[in-house]
């Protein structure tokens, strides 16, 4: 089966198996009903408390069903005993699973995801689930956006069936994580038709100087019912391929954003893109290559 082939079944069997959360998503925020018990269901504390089940004993009853819907292949996995619902949402993958180019100039994803790719053109936008956003509105900071003019925006969408840790994209230097508070809303495009979403969910940044790629912005977002971001650093040195963190329960984003001329990307996930589509993609494939320009 080709790569394009593949990447379209397994993000159909992705949607077959949203169709149930896609209802129910319709339901809230498409009536009123729905809409007031919505302003409930997306505050902080309710968050909280689904972490907190899902962190506990009691819902490890959930594992197996989900494993056999989501047909998850375990051997990839670590063979240990859960004792949450969260420790195998934020299973580790078995050593070897993931492998990294042997070629420092290729820039990979650094997380198992659907990518899209959109440039940075001037007072150009880019989508993330159907919402509109520039980079200055994601980071809230135009000073730090600035720098980006004329890159590429990288959007990695994890589903629920996704490996959920990621990791360091090069060698380098990092920031501190900055954190932007936000009311969780699910990144699921029916919800934008009802609510400007995206802008409402928790995000946090880090900025990379990296060996081979330049200065890059990796922001991670949270979506309805995640636990948490959980990045494992502060500011200091990083290193390509060592886990820079993971996502707690709940389907996530990470978006990439890269300079000028510093990266080319495969013109096959761009051309997918303006075609409106999602490439499937293993954390350590290929995202493009440093620029020779």
């Amino acid at each position: 089966m080709k790569d394009t082939e593949r990447d379209e079944k397994e993000i159909r069997q992705g949607t077959d198996m949203a169709n149930a959360q896609d209802r129910l998503l319709n339901l809230l925020y498409s009536t009123t009903a729905g809409r007031t018990g919505l302003k409930i269901l997306t505050r902080p504390w309710i968050s909280k408390l689904g972490g907190a089940f899902m962190s506990s004993p009691f819902s490890v009853c959930m594992i197996r069903r989900f494993i056999e819907a989501n047909h998850i292949d375990m051997s990839q996995y670590e063979p240990v005993r859960y004792r949450s619902y969260n420790e195998f949402f934020t299973r580790k993958i078995r050593p070897g699973m993931r492998p990294l180019p042997e070629d420092p100039d290729v820039l990979f994803s650094p997380c198992d995801c659907k990518v899209s790719v959109y440039p940075l053109d001037e007072g150009a936008s880019f989508i993330v689930k159907d919402t509109e956003y520039t980079a200055a509105s994601l980071l809230r900071s135009r000073k730090i956006a600035k720098h980006f003019k004329g890159g590429y925006a990288v959007v990695l969408r994890l589903t629920v069936d996704d490996y959920h840790r990621y990791c360091y994209i090069d060698d380098g230097v990092k920031s501190e994580n900055y954190f932007i508070p936000g009311i969780y809303h699910t990144v699921n495009p029916i919800a934008n038709d009802y609510v400007k979403i995206y802008k409402e969910n928790a995000r946090e940044f880090t900025m990379m100087k990296t060996k081979h790629f330049g200065n890059v912005v990796q922001v991670e977002v949270g979506a309805l019912m995640v636990g948490r971001i959980r990045n494992l650093q502060g500011a200091g040195k990083m290193k390509r391929g060592e886990e820079k963190g993971y996502f707690e329960f709940g389907g996530s984003t990470i978006v990439l954003l890269l300079e000028q001329g510093r990266v080319s990307i495969r013109e096959d996930l761009i051309r997918r893109t303006r075609e409106q589509k999602e490439t499937k993609i293993l954390q350590g494939e290929p995202l493009g290559k440093v620029s020779s320009i």
